[in-house]
């Protein structure tokens, strides 16, 4: 199982799907695009050392929210926005559920409102990654970097990347 596999088994797509009260094979299919795409953020703006080091204590302060399974009635929403923001390059959820929409990765507004509730789940995913033996960002090493790099597989967002770095300022 890669670590993209492993993260998206700890999202509650069915309980994410009735809280939307969306059809869960759409929430499922979105949940599978949008993954990498944070993870893909997230590993571009980690190429920061200071913004690396502010994305391992979000993920660290957020770890918790994995324990003994994610209940979606736990997740922050109003958090998970500002992480969308600071993710894309100030970018809302709106501003950012429009441009993927428009590339292809689906339903505008189901995107909207799923990115807040996946961030703080892939931050949680994190936090429980670097408290897994790792050491904090820092120095010459960068492990949350090495982590992200192993979720992703080499995968930059697949066909979404390109909307990805315009979003992140051109750069993928």
């Amino acid at each position: 199982m890669t670590d993209l596999d492993e993260l998206y088994s700890e999202i509650p797509t069915q309980q994410i799907a009735q809280r939307l009260g969306a059809d869960e094979r759409e929430v499922g299919d979105a949940v599978k695009t949008l993954l990498p795409v944070l993870v893909g953020g997230l590993q571009h703006n980690a190429a920061d050392p200071g913004t690396a080091s502010a994305i391992a204590t979000a993920a660290n302060n957020h770890a918790g929210l994995l324990d003994g399974g994610v209940d979606v009635e736990q997740v922050d929403e109003a958090d998970g926005s500002k992480a969308v923001a600071k993710i894309f390059g100030g970018n809302d959820t709106g501003q950012v559920a429009a441009a993927l929409s428009g590339g292809g990765a689906g339903n505008s507004d189901l995107i909207n409102k799923l990115l807040p509730i996946l961030a703080p789940i892939v931050l949680a995913y994190l936090g429980r990654k670097l408290s897994g033996g790792q050491s904090t960002p820092g120095g010459g090493d960068n492990p949350l970097g090495s982590i992200l790099g192993s979720v992703l597989g080499g995968d930059k967002g697949g066909p979404l990347g390109n909307i990805l770095g315009g979003l992140l300022g051109g750069r993928k």
